[in-house]
């Protein structure tokens, strides 16, 4: 479990950069990176959440 959520925080922090190289360069690749990374991240957490939540119902 300890290791899905470092994972999860490199991943927001992957975004972040992409977001960060965004807004210094202005490339829209670097904000589409960051927004595929993030829609990855945040359905990779709701999976992780529902997994916690099966298991403390089971």
């Amino acid at each position: 479990m300890l290791l899905f959520r470092w994972l999860i925080l490199l991943l927001l922090l992957g975004a972040g950069v992409s977001f960060a190289f965004y807004a210094g360069t202005g490339q829209e690749r670097f904000k589409r990176y960051g927004l595929l990374t993030l829609k990855w991240t945040v359905l990779s957490a709701l999976g992780f959440f529902a997994v916690l939540v099966l298991e403390r119902v089971a």
